[in-house]
């Protein structure tokens, strides 16, 4: 029998003594949690155990009271290997309700749990062991020493194989996951981490290593060697080169199984060569130990299956680096880009900045000096952006010449974006001067995401391109429902024309001397279904940045035509006819033909036709616009310019162009009162008359500008002194009650 005081110091005392083991050196620890409402049990506990080492590592003991204090340190400490749990705490099954909660409320299910009770007989043993997940149930006075070491080193086994049962999954799902989300952005470095953490499981370690490669981002060769899949202390330096890791260790052995194409088994560490020669890596794991013959079939077992997953993954990457980067910059393409912008969550909007960086005139680099510098030229910028951004914002290349930027707000400015083009960039033995443009879109502005940001962004880089002063746009709401409100009007504007909605009206033209009609300008009208008309000065600009000027432009001439053929046949053979002609028309490579077509297809007089072009449109393209006029001058149509004066007028170009007339812009007859204004319109009546050229005066709407007019020596003049614009069928009417 067993006297009372030797069960109260039950922990004391051996079943038999053993000679102290030769101390070891032991790398981890195991964390013991001891719960308890008894100081002394835990006092004796710790005593009993602070010497054993378990698997080559020490026990590390935490210490609480009772169960809501056991719940508690485990919310936050999930990593303990072993439990020993009182029964009787608080309550009389405290303990049973501690182990319900820590599996089915905080899902612990590793962890082991030992039950120890000072009462025995309170529960059935059967009963506990079948109704609960524990590893032991016993009284206080069954555990010696060397049973309570037994059961620690029991349960802490068992521990081990459920975290490596546990790991082992875990790491296998990496693996998975990688190889069915091949395309995701990160899919050959999850694939790598999952590489470590498997291989690790399978021997039973803790993951710490890494796989490495000579290969960069995009799957491509490369001469460094960079770490692709790294866990435990190593995880930071993934995409990092292998020299970042500072371990001399690591690199010689990594460096050591490439070159060798093998395994490399030593007692500190483990490095295992993984593909082929063209798809080569090196893991590298810290075991501490050597690596048992089991345990290396198991390792081969498994790198023969997943080489093959490796090599595909590599390749993937490569095709997905294709779809995402910019091959010449190395920089996020257009697609990456625009992913990018597409979880604004994460940003900042009150701070961040949506960029554009336009090169101006790049295609002049590209035409004149060869692909190859412009090429340059592109990476020049590149690395300067980098330079000056690349800690703060994300930079892409998002189409030829075009840049993006997302970052902060406060260093992504104009006048920053700006002084990177302030020196020249060099390429080959050319340095290169060039300026750029750049639109803005702050986050907060925006409540769009991805691709409909990138569009706000282009609409103020669009808007920077057309202003005078400035090289740059920030983005406001009120741009894109101008754009909207153009689009709209623009559809509506091709679907009238296509439905012969558009109208031509004619405003008469007089000869000052005898007051007889002499000619009639063909003006367009947009007629509205709610009544009113659009004004010309807002659709045409419209039609002709949009192309339609040049549909709609054929179907004036041949309303022009068909008009003087039924001026003809009414008997007004001496009237003619001015038609507006806009740039676009000019650029077109029919457009001269065109008009010859136009005219034999009425059979009308060519002379009884006149083009009216603006100074605009000849200063645009100059000798482009003088061939045209030849070709038509030389066919017997007659050429006038229109708003004389108030653009950048050159006499150069004036005395080159095939004219007939030149018209007197309304802004000088308005403006008879002040003697800036005669004097102009006299100066263009004497030039006109110096180079043979008649002339007609726009805008007269009084008997007094008319007499002011003609003795300066104008020949005809237009405007609502006379009439008004009017439709065809108001035309013939008003010719009948006039003099023609």
């Amino acid at each position: 029998m067993v006297s009372k005081a030797t069960e109260e110091e039950f922990l004391f005392l051996a079943e038999e003594e053993q000679e102290a083991a030769p101390e070891s050196p032991h790398s981890g620890e195991w964390h013991l949690l001891i719960v308890d409402d008894d100081e002394e049990i835990h006092t004796v506990t710790r005593l009993a155990l602070s010497d054993l080492l378990v698997l080559n590592r020490k026990l590390v003991f935490h210490h609480v009271y009772s169960g809501k204090e056991a719940l508690a340190f485990l919310k936050t400490n999930p990593n303990i290997a072993v439990i020993l749990l009182d029964v009787v705490m608080e309550s009389d099954n405290a303990g049973l309700q501690v182990v319900q909660q820590i599996r089915e409320q905080l899902k612990l299910d590793e962890v082991r749990i030992v039950l120890r009770t000072g009462q025995p007989g309170y529960a059935p043993e059967e009963s506990v062991i079948k109704e609960y997940d524990i590893n032991d149930y016993k009284t206080k006075t069954e555990l010696t020493r060397n049973k309570l070491v037994t059961t620690i080193i029991a349960s802490i086994r068992s521990y081990q194989q459920i975290r490596t049962i546990n790991q082992n999954r875990l790491g296998l799902q990496k693996i998975i996951n990688a190889g069915s989300n091949l395309l995701e952005q990160h899919s050959l470095h999850e694939f790598s981490e999952g590489v470590v953490t498997q291989i690790s499981s399978l021997i039973g370690l803790h993951a710490e290593g890494v796989l490495c490669a000579q290969i960069e981002d995009d799957g491509s060769a490369s001469d460094n060697i960079y770490v692709l899949g790294a866990a435990g202390n190593y995880a930071p330096y993934i995409k990092c080169r292998l020299e970042r890791l500072n371990n001399d260790r690591i690199i010689q052995q990594i460096t050591r199984c490439l070159d060798q194409r093998q395994h490399i088994f030593t007692d500190r560490d483990t490095v295992l060569y993984l593909g082929n020669s063209e798809h080569a890596a090196a893991v590298y794991l810290e075991t501490n130990r050597p690596v048992e013959d089991f345990d290396r079939q198991l390792i081969e077992v498994f790198l023969s299956n997943i080489s093959i997953g490796y090599e595909n993954v590599t390749l993937f990457q490569q095709l997905k680096h294709a779809a995402f980067i910019d091959p010449l910059t190395k920089t996020p393409n257009r697609n990456e880009f625009t992913v990018l912008l597409q979880d604004t969550r994460r940003l900042d909007p009150e701070q961040t900045v949506a960029v554009l960086v336009d090169i101006d005139h790049f295609s002049d680099v590209n035409d004149g000096l060869g692909q190859e510098i412009g090429n340059e030229l592109l990476v020049a910028v590149t690395h300067r952006l980098v330079a000056q951004f690349g800690e703060i914002a994300q930079i892409g290349r998002i189409g030829a010449d075009v840049f993006g930027l997302i970052g902060p707000q406060s260093a992504l400015t104009p006048e920053s974006l700006t002084s990177i083009f302030d020196m020249p960039f060099q390429c080959s033995e050319h340095a290169l001067q060039v300026n750029a443009t750049f639109g803005f879109c702050r986050l907060k502005d925006s409540a769009k995401q991805g691709i409909s940001i990138l569009k706000q962004v282009y609409i103020a880089l669009n808007r920077a391109k057309k202003h005078l002063v400035q090289n740059f746009e920030y983005y406001d709401a009120q741009m894109e429902t101008m754009m909207m409100e153009r689009l709209v009007m623009l559809r509506s504007l091709r679907s009238d024309f296509q439905r012969n909605k558009l109208q031509l009206w004619y405003q008469p033209q007089v000869c000052l001397k005898t007051g007889k009609v002499i000619g009639l300008e063909a003006l367009l009208r947009w007629p509205q279904t709610e009544g009113g008309f659009v004004s010309p000065a807002t659709f045409i600009p419209l039609a002709e940045y949009s192309g339609l000027i040049i549909e709609i432009g054929d179907w004036v001439l041949q309303q022009a035509c068909l008009m003087l053929q039924q001026l003809t046949h009414a008997g007004y053979t001496g009237v003619r006819i001015a038609v507006n002609v806009s740039m676009p028309q000019f650029r077109h490579h029919r457009f001269v033909q065109s008009v010859i077509d136009c005219i034999e297809q009425y059979q009308v007089e060519p002379a009884r036709l006149e083009l009216e072009i603006t100074e605009s449109v000849v200063m645009d393209d100059p000798k482009a616009v003088i061939a045209a006029l030849e070709q038509l001058k030389a066919f017997g149509i007659k050429v006038a310019i229109d708003d004389f004066g108030i653009g950048f007028s050159s006499l150069s170009y004036l005395q080159q162009l095939p004219l007939d007339r030149i018209k007197i812009d309304r802004t000088f007859i308005k403006d008879f009162q002040g003697v800036t204004g005669s004097l102009i319109a006299e100066t263009i009546v004497h030039l006109g008359q110096k180079l043979g050229l008649a002339t007609i005066a726009e805008g007269i709407e009084t008997a007094e500008q008319q007499q002011l007019v003609a003795a300066m020596g104008c020949e005809e003049g237009q405007g609502f002194l006379y009439a008004q614009a009017m439709p065809a069928t108001e035309l013939f009417q008003y010719l009948k009650t006039t003099k023609s």
